[in-house]
């Protein structure tokens, strides 16, 4: 099984970079522990925040947490994940779910999925791209 120690992977902070704002310190602190890989999903956030980067990396950061228009974010892979963690022919942990269960599980996961790739969530953050470029 893989381990990860929430908080191992965050970064020196740059002294010319904020530290966290509260909402999204506590957010992450209170994750902490759901499971190893939200815990590294977590660490790669603090990361992406804390980070220095350059304009165009922001850039791409921004369309790839949330922004791909053709679907290819951050945001979009969650919502796959949600979808197959609903469904018991992929998540053998739902099986022994009456079928009725599992059956709105993986309707209301799919009903997740939908929502969350819906090209109008993505559209602010490609339109913060387009800002930054100065479209």
């Amino acid at each position: 099984m893989i381990t990860h120690r929430p908080g191992h992977q965050t970064p020196p902070r740059h002294p010319s970079i904020p530290p966290l704002d509260d909402e999204l310190a506590g957010l992450l602190d209170d994750l902490a522990g759901l499971h190893p890989g939200i815990d590294m999903m977590c660490d790669a956030i603090r990361l992406i925040a804390l980070d220095r980067h350059t304009v165009d990396e922001t850039q791409s950061l921004i369309a790839g947490l949330a922004g791909g228009a053709d679907g290819t974010n951050v945001v979009t892979a969650i919502a796959l994940a949600i979808a197959r963690l609903s469904d018991a022919d992929t998540n053998p942990a739902l099986r022994s779910l009456p079928a009725d269960r599992q059956k709105n599980a993986a309707r209301t996961g799919q009903l997740a999925h939908l929502a969350l790739s819906d090209p109008e969530l993505h559209q602010t953050a490609s339109e913060t791209c387009a800002a930054i470029d100065g479209i």
